[in-house]
């Protein structure tokens, strides 16, 4: 199948016009016949070339998405024409999508840097005792989530694994997020701990779970939503790790109000699209000694004159913090493709 063509920068600009337009519009393509008015709505799913567009009635719409719109994910509010003809399986067309208050990203090697989630207002990061508790992995969804200036919430799940010693120990760690001003939590689908603070905590919020596979999050939706059935993935006993489970992007309602985007891009995020500046902006309180190094080009290692190193060695940054955000850099300049990325 061809690739879908890509718009020139001439074209692009058009189509910006064009999108200007048809919002101070209350009838755009009145020439097309097929289909009716223009409606509002947010989408709900994201398959492939087609996308579920929800009204606030609740009417739900599969819709085509015109050449025109540049991307469409879970939780755009967008405009949308309905067909005429209800027989037909994909029976609208989404012809613009409104300003995002917020996205979600990720790189990507060919296409550059992708939105996976729209207007989210939480991000919550869930890491699991099992396959193992990676702080390194933590801090990574931290960097991103600063990045887009999303609130990130540290979730532990699976703390039944934990006899008293280890929870005691996992909570000194976890102490030092609490102390930068990370909210963190404990939950376990299987006792129920922690998931009323969770419920009431996604009340009346956009929120979308990241962190890797196995560390509960279908289980977690289930407990929140038990009509939402979210296939479990079992732990690899070679690897250690857990099976994708979640196939395709979608936008769950909560009963008691809030919403909850689910997507198959937000497994893991990839840093290496970000410059060096926004990885030491996204550790927090590194934030207060930024640019009062000695040197501009400061590495914060060995440098004379660096307050980052000696703050940690002082104790008033952790030491498992810059020891992780220079495994951070060090993984970038591994895993950073050769040629330039666009944004």
């Amino acid at each position: 199948m061809a690739k879908k063509p890509k718009l020139t920068h001439k074209q692009k600009r058009q189509v910006s016009s064009n999108r200007k337009k048809r919002l101070s519009s209350k009838d755009t393509f009145s020439d097309d016949e097929q289909l009716g008015e223009s409606r509002a709505g947010v989408v709900i799913g994201r398959f492939g070339k087609h996308a579920d567009v929800e009204e606030s009635s609740g009417v739900i719409t599969k819709c085509h998405i015109r050449r025109t719109v540049d991307s469409v994910v879970c939780g755009d509010r967008v405009e949308f024409r309905p067909g005429k003809d209800a027989s037909q399986s994909v029976n609208g067309i989404i012809e613009l999508v409104h300003d995002r208050d917020s996205v979600l990203t990720r790189p990507d090697f060919y296409d550059g840097v992708k939105p996976i989630a729209a207007n989210i207002d939480q991000i919550i990061i869930v890491s699991s005792v099992l396959p193992a508790l990676s702080l390194n992995i933590i801090d990574r969804y931290l960097v991103a989530s600063e990045d887009v200036r999303i609130t990130p919430i540290i979730l532990l799940n699976k703390v039944e694994l934990l006899d008293e010693t280890s929870r005691k120990e996992v909570n000194q760690q976890l102490d030092m997020y609490r102390d930068i001003g990370y909210q963190v939590m404990l939950t376990s689908c299987k006792t129920g701990e922690g998931i009323d603070e969770l419920t009431g905590l996604l009340k009346d919020k956009i929120s979308v779970f990241v962190g890797q596979s196995g560390v509960g999050k279908s289980s977690i939706v289930n407990q929140l939503l038990p009509d939402a059935d979210e296939a479990i993935g079992e732990i690899s006993d070679n690897s250690g790790l857990g099976q994708h489970t979640t196939t395709a992007a979608k936008l769950l309602h909560f009963p008691q109000g809030g919403d909850l985007i689910d997507s198959p891009g937000v497994r893991e995020f990839a840093l290496w699209h970000l410059p060096v500046e926004s990885i030491t902006n996204g550790f927090v309180e590194f934030r207060d000694y930024v640019g009062g190094c000695k040197f501009r080009d400061c590495k914060h290692l060995d440098d004379p004159g660096c307050l980052i190193r000696q703050a940690a060695e002082q104790g008033e940054i952790d030491m498992l913090r810059y020891d992780s955000y220079h495994k951070i850099l060090a993984s970038m300049l591994e895993n950073r493709p050769n040629r330039v990325i666009p944004l």
